[in-house]
């Protein structure tokens, strides 16, 4: 009775925090300054940072399930390289899934699928939760970081394409008529520090409203 008792319920309030904090005010982008190298990289568009987003929430929350439950039976010497494995693992899973369902999108970010294995996140949660909690709460903590990160990069890209490119999702947004008028879509958006900027502003904003984040 008292085993029965002492169990959490898988969604409470303690739970949905590990998702819902890091959306907003433990954001691994805008509060620990972590992933802002894919930030910049992949929200040219909309479409392949949608995609970013969803491949490292599914390697974050997957692989932080596989690392709490194994926690015990790393040895502390090696857990470094048990996480590489494990990233490395998921990741190769993840390519071979966009090369086979979404290959366009597997061609626009290219490179930088692979490069999720160094992304500073999934690092950062195994070290920091994942090897600490037990599996449940580490898969909620993997879906809410990846979440936070995605969201930062859907807003950069959804502003990067609308103001650079005048589409979505490829398909033209600004109408003609604006063109007509002497509208010109603002090359400069497109480029790599126009993303930091808008990163950085997002930042600013976020801690703006949220005084507990300003740094004394």
């Amino acid at each position: 009775m008292a085993a029965k008792q002492d169990r959490e319920p898988m969604f409470s309030p303690k739970n949905l925090r590990l998702i819902t904090n890091p959306i907003n005010v433990d954001n691994p982008i805008t509060k620990q300054v972590l992933g802002i190298c894919s930030a910049l990289a992949v929200t040219v568009k909309l479409e392949p940072a949608i995609v970013m987003a969803l491949s490292v929430t599914v390697v974050v929350a997957v692989g932080n399930f596989i690392i709490s439950a194994m926690r015990n039976t790393i040895p502390s010497r090696i857990r470094i390289i048990v996480q590489l494995v494990v990233i490395a693992a998921l990741v190769i899973l993840v390519d071979q899934v966009l090369k086979a369902y979404a290959y366009n999108v597997s061609k626009q970010l290219s490179v930088f699928v692979g490069l999720i294995i160094t992304n500073c996140i999934i690092m950062g949660r195994f070290e920091a939760f994942a090897m600490a909690n037990k599996p449940w709460p580490s898969f909620l903590d993997g879906i809410g970081n990846g979440i936070g990160y995605g969201v930062i990069l859907v807003i950069v890209a959804f502003f990067r394409e609308l103001f650079g490119s005048g589409a979505l999702f490829g398909h033209q947004i600004i109408p003609d008529s604006f063109y007509n008028m002497g509208y010109v879509n603002n090359g400069l958006v497109i480029l790599p520090p126009m993303a930091l900027f808008a990163v950085a502003t997002i930042i600013w904003v976020q801690r703006s409203r949220n005084k507990e984040l300003i740094e004394d």
